[in-house]
């Protein structure tokens, strides 16, 4: 089993008695759905429905104490949208990056370690995460997780590996709507719980079926096409390029897959940045994918 330590994950605290209600009727996740044992994928949306920042919601055993396993650079501005939306509510919202970090374990099975433990929900493949204390050597807190401690960028290549959207590198904050980023795939957006900032926008994407963008895994020979290269096919631009890596040929890029479906259908070649790309239907995906025929309703 490995881990990874992951530097570029952060963690906010929201704790209190309205620590739930207060949550739940923010986010997209139901927050009676998450327990101590049991995280859930969600994130924060603007009004028009699109995401400020995705994490990852973790409760500790203490019954009004949540957690956000976020992204380290948006703590900051995600605390101080928090607290624009907590009026009269009791809570408290800290950004406590500087003591807790991630560690990432995959490979194995379990989610043990030390810290707050718990199984990734968006894909039972990327594994699971511990909040651990920084001052924790990464060494020490493998070896206590019985794993061997490897590089983040070897998460990273396993995420990608996956198909896993990351917010900032595959898909635009305050720019892309949940399904573009595919949390409608990865249990990120719960359509049957109460309101939540963005609901009305996020419900009739889905009951309509008007994600014409997604991310979506590309294959390509050779080194990745550059982060951020649009992404041709013929005249026509079909999305923008993000993550990508090498050494495994896997890469994400946005895509308007009816856009793909014609290029596929033409034998129109899919170009980012000089180079050719192919897009590889991940084992996750329940949309209809470019080239298949429309699944019966």
């Amino acid at each position: 089993m490995k881990a990874a330590l992951l530097p570029d994950r952060g963690v906010v605290k929201i704790a209190g008695p309205d620590a739930g209600k207060f949550l739940d009727g923010l986010l997209t996740a139901d927050l009676d759905q998450v327990t101590a044992g049991h995280a859930r994928y969600a994130a924060l949306l603007t009004p028009q429905g699109k995401i400020i920042a995705d994490f990852i919601v973790v409760k500790a055993a203490e019954e009004d104490h949540y957690f956000l396993d976020c992204p380290r650079a948006l703590a900051p501005s995600l605390v101080q949208r928090l607290n624009f939306y907590k009026l009269r509510a009791k809570v408290i919202v800290e950004d406590l990056s500087e003591t807790l970090g991630l560690m990432a374990m995959w490979d194995g099975d379990g989610a043990r370690g030390p810290g707050l433990c718990y199984a990734d929900p968006r894909l039972p493949a990327l594994g699971s995460r511990c909040m651990l204390a920084t001052h924790i050597p990464g060494s020490a807190a493998a070896s206590d997780a019985g794993t061997t401690l490897v590089d983040a960028a070897d998460y990273e290549a396993h995420r990608i590996a996956l198909g896993v959207p990351r917010g900032g590198s595959d898909f635009i904050y305050n720019d892309a709507f949940p399904h573009e980023a595919d949390m409608d795939q990865f249990g990120g957006i719960d359509f049957d719980k109460g309101c939540f900032v963005g609901q009305e926008v996020v419900s009739r994407m889905e009951h309509r079926g008007t994600a014409r963008n997604r991310v979506v895994p590309v294959a390509f020979d050779g080194p990745p096409p550059e982060a951020g290269v649009a992404v041709t096919a013929g005249e026509k631009t079909l999305g923008m390029m993000g993550s990508g890596m090498g050494a495994i040929g896997r890469g994400l890029a946005t895509l308007r897959l009816d856009r793909v479906a014609d290029a596929m259908a033409n034998g129109t070649p899919m170009i980012a940045g000089g180079i050719a790309i192919r897009p590889v239907k991940p084992a996750w995906a329940r949309f209809q994918w470019p080239g298949e025929p429309k699944a019966a309703e």
